[in-house]
Formats: structure tokens, C-alpha cells, sequence
């Protein structure tokens, strides 16, 4: 699978857990709604989180492989975003695309993990 179309899938599958979670931590203002929509989906977000899952060594070799078709197949970060970091979030996108077709009780218990390390201030974004 293409690493930048499991990316593409990936953005939209986390960025839906994401406001899906959210909602259901009673979240009512839409203001609030993106603000913390953003601060757990940006590209610097995302970086933590994968930076995390793989100081933690729980990634099998299947996941690693989909994290790096993502990570190496970016080249063209915003201007404001060092390239590692986009080169990691896009890689990260990749790695919950690949599993939101696989595997996707691991994309959620993944992104479940993310946000919990997220909330426990690994990035304040």
C-alpha cells in the first residue's frame, strides 16, 4: 500500500476518533471543540505521539513498516513545521490508515493511547 494514501486515510480516520472522543467528554462549544481538536491532532501532536509509541517498543515489525512508508514518502512540509516533525505526523497518519484497514481495534486502541499520553501533558501543544 502506498504510504501517502494510507496517510490521506489515516488524517481523516484519527482526525474523526479524535472529534468522536471529544464529543463524548461532554464537549458542547464548538470553539472548544476545535481548539482541543487541534492541540490533539496537530502535526506536532502527532510527532509526540508516534515519538512515544516508539520509545515504548509496541509497535509490531507490520506497524513500524506502515509508520516508515508514511515518514518517507513526505517531502513538502508547511513552512512554520520543521520537516522531521511533518515527516513523523505524516508517517504517523500512515501508520492509523494502515491499521483502520487491518487491523482497527489497534487504530482506536493506539489513538486511545495518544490521547491519554497527550492529555498527561507528553505535548501541550
Amino acid at each position: 500500500m502506498n504510504g501517502l494514501a494510507l496517510a490521506y486515510l489515516g488524517d481523516a480516520y484519527y482526525e474523526l476518533e479524535i472529534r468522536k472522543y471529544l464529543i463524548t467528554q461532554g464537549i458542547r462549544n464548538v470553539g472548544k471543540l476545535h481548539t482541543e481538536k487541534v492541540r490533539l491532532a496537530s502535526n506536532e501532536a502527532q510527532a509526540s505521539i508516534m515519538n512515544y509509541f516508539l520509545s515504548l517498543e509496541i509497535l509490531s515489525e507490520e506497524e513500524i513498516d506502515a509508520y516508515k512508508k508514511g515518514r518517507n514518502k513526505s517531502h513538502n512540509s508547511r513552512k512554520q513545521m520543521d520537516m522531521v516533525t511533518y515527516q513523523q505526523a505524516t508517517g504517523f497518519e500512515s501508520l492509523i490508515g494502515y491499521l483502520s484497514i487491518i487491523d482497527e481495534q489497534r487504530a482506536k486502541d493506539l489513538i486511545n493511547l495518544g490521547i491519554t499520553f497527550i492529555k498527561q501533558g507528553g505535548y501541550n501543544g
